[in-house]
């Protein structure tokens, strides 16, 4: 039997973690506020391999969190209380556990708007369970780091022209305190509106007719 060792901190927005260094199979913790579909995912995850917690809302998956080494999040959006993007936000900014939105919303803005808010991944409901198992491998292969290496990482910071970028929270801080989060898939369009003085004049991300774009501005690391 694995035997944990196990350290606590406090994030900058009250989410108590817990890190421990303990072989096993993943952990998901599932948010979801309908008990059937709670009960629904934890079989099939279960079946799977997998070790799973589940919680009805955000207090109670503060206090999972807080208890057991988590190596992915479901996050159902809709959610009493505090939603799942608030959650999300929050979650994002204690660690860089791997979060899954669960959405039965099929509006764009609400799959957006997680991404940005440094979702992994989303999945509307109804989903089946193998497209959910595969999602989920999928993202543990992709994102997931050793949690006692994780905190010993020090964001690498680039700064150029007003901007500072921090490369692991994926977060742009301008040089009057405003800070920008950033997508794993910021498009150009939508980056320059972010970044530049004049979007409609860029000056740090030009475009080269025929070869794409170049980034123009000095870096300093």
């Amino acid at each position: 039997m694995d035997t944990p060792c196990n350290k606590f901190f406090w994030s900058p927005r009250g989410i108590r973690l817990k890190i421990s260094i303990m072989n096993g199979p993943p952990h998901i913790l599932i948010v979801d506020d309908h008990r059937e579909i709670r009960d629904l995912v934890f079989r099939i995850l279960t079946r799977e391999g997998f070790r799973v917690s589940t919680a009805q809302d955000g207090r109670t998956m503060r206090k999972v969190l807080a208890d057991a080494r988590i190596d992915l999040v479901l996050l159902d959006i809709m959610l009493p209380g505090e939603d799942g993007l608030t959650l999300c936000r929050s979650l994002r900014a204690a660690s860089q556990i791997p979060v899954i939105m669960l959405t039965a919303k099929g509006e764009e803005v609400d799959r957006i708007i997680g991404l940005e808010l440094g979702a992994d991944d989303y999945l509307p409901k109804p989903f089946g369970g193998r497209e959910l198992v595969a999602r989920i491998k999928a993202v543990l292969r992709r994102s997931r780091i050793a949690p006692e290496v994780e905190t010993k990482l020090k964001p690498k910071v680039y700064r150029f022209d007003r901007w500072a970028l921090n490369s692991q929270a994926r977060e742009l801080a301008r040089e009057d305190g405003v800070t920008v989060p950033l997508s794993s898939a910021t498009q150009v369009s939508r980056l320059r509106k972010k970044i530049e003085r004049d979007p409609s004049d860029p000056k740090i991300v030009q475009t080269v007719w025929g070869g794409g774009y170049i980034f123009t501005a000095s870096v300093i690391e």
